[in-house]
């Protein structure tokens, strides 16, 4: 039983509740994985998650069919994480004196550096992108919205967009190559102290 999205929202609308499972199935991994991107946390990207079907069935006469349907459940999604990012940006840190260092040293973990150095720089610099970046480069370049697609969930102009998704990927850029430079310059440091020249 595969109805078009518009046919499931207004059954949803008269409360059907297999057709608000239908929804959750289609766009759960969809939505929890766009989370997770924002966020940063898994966890955190579930329960958001969680949160935006809620408000998808419970708010679902004021989705009208101008847009397609998926812009809207993101608009939810990233809407909620906007939120959290706030209010996570105002909880107290803990100083880096007070972590614990790791039980197992690094070097005994196998070393596959190239691609999981990248993805972990490249997490890095994501989270430390302010989310007025970080949202519209997730939509585009992980989602695969277009930029009008983008503009419309996060009723903001086209022009706006296009320009947070540029200084967005520029942040990136910098970052990674900032990273990259941090990196040769450590292991060159490292060859030198032992030995292998």
């Amino acid at each position: 039983m595969n109805m078009d999205e518009q046919e499931l929202v207004s059954r949803i609308q008269q409360g059907d509740e297999m057709a608000f499972a239908q929804i959750v199935r289609s766009y759960k991994d969809k939505i929890v994985n766009y989370l997770w991107q924002l966020t940063g946390d898994y966890q955190k990207a579930v329960e958001l998650s969680q949160e935006t079907f809620i408000r998808v069935y419970f708010k679902s006469r004021k989705y009208k069919p101008v847009a397609p349907f998926s812009s809207w459940i993101y608009a939810i999604a990233s809407n909620l994480a906007k939120t959290e990012m706030k209010r996570s940006r105002k909880m107290k840190t803990v100083p880096l004196d007070n972590v614990q260092p790791n039980i197992m040293p690094r070097e005994h973990f196998p070393n596959n550096e190239s691609n999981a150095d990248l993805a972990q720089e490249l997490r890095k610099a994501l989270n430390s992108l302010h989310p007025r970046y970080r949202v519209p480069v997730i939509l585009k370049d992980v989602e695969g919205f277009s930029q009008e697609e983008i503009a419309q969930m996060l009723r903001k102009p086209l022009g706006t967009i296009k320009a947070r998704i540029s200084r967005g990927r520029n942040y990136l850029k910098k970052e990674l190559v900032k990273s990259s430079i941090k990196t040769k310059s450590f292991k060159k440091r490292k060859e030198n102290e032992s030995g292998r020249i």
